[in-house]
């Protein structure tokens, strides 16, 4: 039986590659749907990093249903699926033709943030008649839309985590916004002269500090002066990015190679055991943990990325009480636990809340662990479509197909030591597709941290 109120839309919130794909999927179950960007333009979030190339080929980055609107459409040219898109080249040859699709064309409307999602008359307490209550989605500007069902595909770009070391910002983080740059700056194009010449300290331990450490390199290359300070929360000094030779993904491997190398060569300054409490500004920015201190121009906030679940705070949620997913995802994603990424496939069986019809799928299913794959949020759009159709099989024939990958999520990222990672470097699986919801696949995870001896002597990391 169709699970969606026949004479009602299915909302889907944000039109980034998640949200068009929940969209290509619901076009082709012949469900009426409206897609609701806040930004004025497909991707909006991801044109603010157009410039840091994927770490994933295309092959990886290409939704099946809309690559079938694609083709059916005419006239687009599928990108060599071998090669590296920029975030600019998923808009431009992909997104952007996509949303001009005749399924999704009329479909999209620009500029409309939500601000609210809840039921029509009913608040979180109330429980009788629930379940025939329309879904009520308040926009920025008090525009109102009824849904059948809610496809929250936002993403959590917008919400960035804060610089504090104990989750909250730190004293004085708010007054020095000026001095704080936002994750993936466009270091050698349009930010250069932020940071040319001038001092800048990173904070973070993930791809977007890796990234912005090695174009501040090359930056600090081209122009004398350039400083750049590398500021991390754990504890262990000997610290690398990617899994090297053993990455499925070369780009990646390649990415913790050089900025092993640029850390070695003296050319970063890594501060490490440092839990930001406060922050104060004059002419420079100073963070301090304890009696230390680093001071600089500027700070770049790469310490990842939380979910918004403000906008459905009347709405019933099943959260996991640590990452912020829901409970049943929670177990197949804690970087707490989880090293080498292996991600069971899972849809809309492991995303349902109490509350029939809301979803959400992509980063923002993920909450705070920063393990999400464009592949595993396509799998989900796809699943969550069927069940909105009523399809319940074809919801719960979940498959994921992934790379081979040697990368570790290692525990380190938070202070803590190889063996409560688990392990850094076991044998890494076998990518397999898998027949139903339950069995396991390689996936790709997105914490990079791995065990290397800092010495000289050994630069190939833990799986060298």
């Amino acid at each position: 039986m169709n699970t969606t109120t026949p004479d009602l839309p299915v909302v889907v919130v944000g039109a980034g590659p998640i949200g068009l794909a929940a969209a290509a999927h619901l076009s082709e179950r012949e469900l009426d749907f409206i897609v609701l960007e806040a930004g004025p333009s497909v991707a909006s979030a991801i044109d603010e990093w157009r410039h840091v190339k994927l770490f994933s080929p295309w092959r990886y980055d290409i939704d099946s249903a809309a690559r079938r609107l694609l083709e059916q459409a005419g006239g687009w040219t599928e990108p060599d699926l071998d090669t590296l898109p920029t975030g600019g080249d998923l808009i431009d040859s992909y997104l952007a033709p996509l949303s001009k699709t005749a399924a999704l064309t009329d479909k999209i409307r620009y500029n409309s943030p939500v601000a609210a999602i809840t039921r029509v008359g009913f608040d979180r307490i109330r429980t009788a008649g629930r379940e025939n209550a329309p879904y009520l989605v308040r926009l920025a500007d008090g525009t109102e839309l009824l849904a059948s069902a809610v496809v929250d595909a936002a993403g959590t770009w917008r919400r960035p985590n804060v610089l504090g070391g104990s989750g909250i910002p730190a004293r004085g983080e708010q007054q020095a916004a000026a001095f704080i740059s936002p994750a993936l700056p466009d270091v050698l194009g349009r930010d250069r002269e932020r940071f040319a010449g001038r001092r800048t300290a990173v904070v973070g331990a993930g791809h977007s500090a890796a990234t912005t450490l090695l174009d501040l390199g090359e930056l600090a290359e081209q122009v004398p002066g350039t400083e750049i300070v590398w500021v991390v929360r754990g504890s262990d000094q000997a610290r690398t990015y990617g899994g090297g030779d053993a990455d499925e993904l070369p780009a990646r491997g390649a990415l913790g190679s050089r900025l092993h190398a640029l850390v070695q060569s003296g050319r970063v300054e890594l501060v490490s055991s440092f839990r930001i409490e406060s922050i104060t500004t004059n002419a420079r920015i100073e963070l301090s943990a304890g009696d230390r201190r680093v001071v600089a121009d500027t700070v770049v906030n790469s310490t990842g990325f939380r979910p918004d679940h403000d906008i459905v705070s009347e709405l019933r949620l099943d959260l996991d009480p640590i990452l912020g997913s829901t409970r049943a995802l929670a177990p197949l994603i804690d970087p707490n636990q989880h090293s080498c990424g292996t991600v069971p496939p899972h849809g809309a069986d492991e995303l349902a809340h109490p509350e029939p019809g809301y979803y959400a799928i992509g980063a923002k299913s993920y909450g705070r662990a920063p393990t999400f794959l464009l592949a595993t949020g396509y799998e989900q759009a796809r699943s969550v479509a069927a069940a909105l159709a009523g399809d319940w099989d074809a919801a719960r024939d979940v498959q994921l197909d992934l790379p081979e990958t040697g990368v570790c999520s290692s525990n380190l990222a938070y202070g803590g030591s190889d063996d409560e990672a688990g392990g850094c470097c076991g044998p890494a699986p076998q990518a397999v597709s898998a027949p139903t919801s339950r069995g396991l696949v390689t996936g790709i995870s997105g914490g990079l941290l791995t065990i290397i001896d800092e010495k000289p002597t050994n630069q190939s990391g833990c799986c060298g």
